[in-house]
């Protein structure tokens, strides 16, 4: 069976849904989008859309602020944080791919091969 998120396509719920989901109610999930907590989808006709992604993230929220305490300018910075972390390891393992197909490469290329670089002198300083 294909996963939908790998066509591109993700389920989304209207905001009385996500909110139900979150165990919250509907103006938190507005004042949340407001503060930048979480930044739901819009329709064409500007209503808010949100994914199962932000639907965790919601319940990470209040977790975060009714059970460890951590006030919203807090569980914002952690989320900024987060995302930043996330965006790294992306990178890293697009990088460690770069990297194994240029080893790849290199293998294929056999034993011998070698790059020289070549700078010419400066003519002035000779």
């Amino acid at each position: 069976m294909t996963n939908p998120e790998s066509r591109g396509e993700t389920r989304t719920f209207l905001i009385s849904v996500a909110a139900e989901l979150a165990g919250m109610h509907a103006q938190t999930l507005r004042t949340y989008d407001r503060l930048g907590l979480v930044r739901p989808q819009r329709s064409s006709g500007g209503g808010r859309r949100y994914s199962e992604r932000d639907v965790e993230l919601l319940r990470e929220v209040q977790r975060l602020s009714q059970r460890d305490g951590v006030n919203l300018a807090g569980i914002k910075r952690i989320i900024e944080l987060t995302n930043q972390v996330e965006a790294l390891q992306d990178r890293l393992r697009e990088m460690a791919a770069e990297l194994e197909a240029a080893r790849s490469v290199r293998r294929a290329s056999g034993p011998g091969t070698a790059l020289v670089v070549w700078k010419p002198r400066d003519r002035r300083t000779s």
